[in-house]
């Protein structure tokens, strides 16, 4: 029987982004193991079928002993498990993981599914991570990324060779359960951002447009949704959100393991990112046949069709945020269901699920898996 280990920095991930990749490996034949610090997700993925091993990872961490004990760990696990291949995500089991499975000769496929942080700020440890990428990434089998430019920066910068690289569509989208939901109409406009309380999402922008529109457009609604991540040097603290809920500019929402009702009730979908690798909520919302709003970067543009499917703004920017809100503001229901509709047909041949899965399958395929 083969085997497939899936590391990753988070086991939520793996539900949230891959549940129907594992879902059809296992019903292909294949043993699954998924190695990730253990979280909430954790029985689901074992009721699937997936053996779920606990890791310490420190996603932002920078302490040299604790990521050579990492190394070790994954290094020894992946030499009891010997599988046939190893699909790792995010930087850490890039990084620590390819250098691993390459002691032990084993097949490794690196999936970049966004650059975030190391590539957007200069410091230390961006250089570091940049350093990292540059030994390990040749210890990779191949490079996966789900965006273009993110292939291209790599390559210009000598981390990969062109020859070892792919660009996944997206990571996916599972139309059958993001699918519009028939929910009652509110009267007032909403605006929903989804993502981790991120500054590089955007939130501040955010709040700065939505207490700008306030003043002319009090009944409309913006809100966010999504966990406080203050592991992550870019995080917004929960008494910062909580300041701008009680000042009646944002409704802060919390945190939902299923978004889809959210989606529903709300006008248009926010994602004011500094970069993406794929706007995941911009796919998920336009399946729901939500119109959309995003910055003009790498990641999203992807995604919005400027007056098509929602409209792009500048990065960075506030004002252009606040501007681009308000034009959707003047849109008449007639217009922003047309949009709605343009983004679902969008995502529909774009994006789905199914086209991701295909390329995993390939991929097995051309090793002999």
């Amino acid at each position: 029987m083969k085997t497939i280990v899936f590391t990753s920095n988070v086991s939520w991930a793996m539900v949230k982004f891959r549940y129907k990749l594992l879902e059809h490996l296992i019903s292909e034949g294949y043993t699954l193991y998924i190695i990730a610090p253990k979280d909430d997700f954790v029985p689901k993925l074992e009721s699937l079928g997936c053996h779920c091993i606990d890791i310490h990872l420190s996603r932002k961490g920078v302490n040299p002993i604790e990521d050579f004990l990492l190394f070790y760990k994954l290094y020894t696990l992946y030499k009891e498990i010997q599988p046939d291949i190893i699909f790792h995500y995010s930087i850490k089991p890039i990084v620590y993981g390819s250098f691993a499975a390459k002691l032990l000769d084993l097949r490794s496929v690196a999936v970049n599914i966004g650059l975030g942080y190391t590539f957007i700020h200069t410091n230390i440890v961006t250089k570091i991570s940049h350093l990292l990428y540059k030994w390990s990434l040749p210890c990779a089998t191949m490079v996966w990324f789900i965006n273009e430019e993110d292939r291209e920066e790599f390559v210009s910068r000598g981390f990969v060779t062109s020859s070892k690289t792919l660009v996944l569509p997206s990571e996916g989208v599972d139309l059958e359960y993001f699918t519009p939901l028939e929910m009652k109409k509110e009267e007032a406009t909403s605006f929903l951002l989804i993502a981790r309380m991120l500054k590089d999402k955007g939130i501040i922008e955010f709040y700065e447009a939505a207490k700008k529109l306030k003043k002319s457009y009090p009944q409309v609604k913006f809100q966010l949704l999504g966990n406080v991540d203050l592991e992550n040097p870019r995080g917004i603290e929960q008494e910062i959100l909580e300041q701008w809920h009680q000042e009646g500019v944002i409704e802060y929402l919390g945190y939902a393991k299923d978004v889809r009702s959210y989606i529903a009730q709300a006008s248009c979908v926010v994602l004011p990112s500094y970069r993406e690798g794929k706007g995941m909520t911009l796919i998920e919302a336009a399946a729901m046949k939500k119109p959309l709003i995003a910055t003009d970067v790498e990641g999203c543009r992807d995604i919005v069709k400027d007056g098509y499917n929602g409209f792009l703004c500048e990065v960075r920017n506030s004002e252009s945020l606040a501007e681009v809100m308000e034009k959707f503001l003047t849109l008449s229901m007639e217009e922003q269901e047309q949009m709605g509709e343009n983004g679902y047909r969008f995502v529909k041949e774009n994006f789905d699920i199914k086209r991701v899965i295909t390329i995993y399958m390939q991929t097995l395929k051309r090793f002999s898996i």
